[in-house]
């Protein structure tokens, strides 16, 4: 898409910082009411006027270029102009982990979100400190996250479930991989490496547990499926919102989408 300059010639079209979530269907020359949340969010934090840009992405039609088409108190209207980038799906990587406090959670899921997990999920083991998980809190932080970081999806944020009940209900074609301080892990490197990329296209998790780590028995019991596999994350203890990054990292830097950068967008 093209917009006249002062010139009156042809140049790009311009690459707004600003983004934005929405459940709506997005397609050329529609008309997108946004709710008084985000109507206040425009107007008054970052106090955008009538005709600025800003783009659009709900995980199901890429990414769209929307003009502000009219702006008040509490109400503001876009016009979806053009899609900049077409949908395209990441890597199938969940994060099984146990609740940690509240700030240390809210980094999680921030940082879970930006390195491109598809599904965050909250699990209670039994040293798990933490008892009531708040989901429209982890929702917002990965929303927001996603905003930010040019994702053109979310991840989902699923129901807290039990560790046991949530192995029972494991798909065994999704391998998992076990941080844990133990003396069977393997360092988390060589078993991606071992693995091959040629399995970078199917489906993995990595699973953390609580600060004081996995109880002995949950440990034998994750020892004994054929799925999944105990990895350790180097000499040093780490906290578990760490040692959860640092696996994704691990993972996404071996056989995930960090392995190759992005072709360039106009005006990067």
């Amino acid at each position: 898409m093209t917009e006249d300059n002062a010139a009156g010639k042809r140049g790009p079209a311009p690459c707004p910082v600003t983004r934005l979530w929405t459940e709506a269907d997005l397609s050329a020359g529609l008309i997108l009411g946004l709710d008084h949340a985000r109507a206040h969010f425009l107007r008054s934090v970052l106090r955008l006027e009538r005709g600025a840009h800003l783009a659009l992405f709900n995980g199901r039609d890429g990414e769209w270029l929307a003009r502000i088409d009219g702006l008040g108190k509490g109400w503001c209207s876009l016009a979806i102009e053009a899609q900049r980038r077409p949908q395209a799906s990441g890597p199938d990587l969940w994060l099984v982990f146990a609740p940690i406090k509240r700030a240390r959670l809210d980094f999680l899921v921030e940082k879970a979100t930006e390195l491109g997990c598809a599904a965050l999920q909250p699990m209670m083991t039994r040293h798990t400190a933490v008892s009531r998980v708040n989901l429209e809190r982890l929702q917002a932080n990965a929303r927001e996250a996603a905003e930010q970081c040019e994702r053109l999806d979310l991840p989902e944020v699923r129901p807290v479930a039990d560790l046991g009940k949530l192995l029972d209900a494991w798909p065994p074609e999704r391998r998992l991989l076990v941080c844990a301080e133990s003396g069977a892990a393997r360092p988390i490197a060589e078993v991606l490496r071992q693995e091959g990329p040629e399995t970078a296209a199917q489906p993995w998790a990595i699973m953390t547990g609580p600060e004081g780590g996995f109880a002995r028995s949950e440990l034998d019991a994750l020892n004994d499926l054929s799925f999944a596999v105990t990895v350790g994350l180097g000499p040093r203890v780490l906290r578990a919102d760490t040692a959860a990054l640092a696996a994704i990292a691990c993972w996404q830097a071996i056989l995930g989408d960090g392995r190759s950068r992005p072709p360039l967008r106009d005006g990067d």
